[in-house]
């Protein structure tokens, strides 16, 4: 199990955050499932554990570091 518990404050709700994609949800327990799926299945998310997501980021930390790796190969 991870070191976690970043949560961010959105107006007036507290979300808890998957360190490794960034979604957001509204309980820890839930958070921690996405961050363990996101650890075992590298490069993906679970459909069913993200559809519990109260909060997207505008682009998610997997998808910068696609974004990352391919500006890498690029170079």
């Amino acid at each position: 199990m991870s070191v976690f518990g970043f949560k961010k404050k959105i107006g007036d709700k507290t979300v808890f955050l998957c360190d490794i994609c960034g979604l957001g949800y509204s309980d820890k327990k839930t958070a921690q499932e996405c961050e363990d799926y996101c650890k075992a299945h590298p490069g993906s998310c679970s459909v069913e554990i993200s559809q519990k997501a109260v909060y997207l980021p505008e682009k998610t930390q997997i998808a910068r570091n696609k974004n990352l790796r391919q500006d890498s190969v690029n170079t």
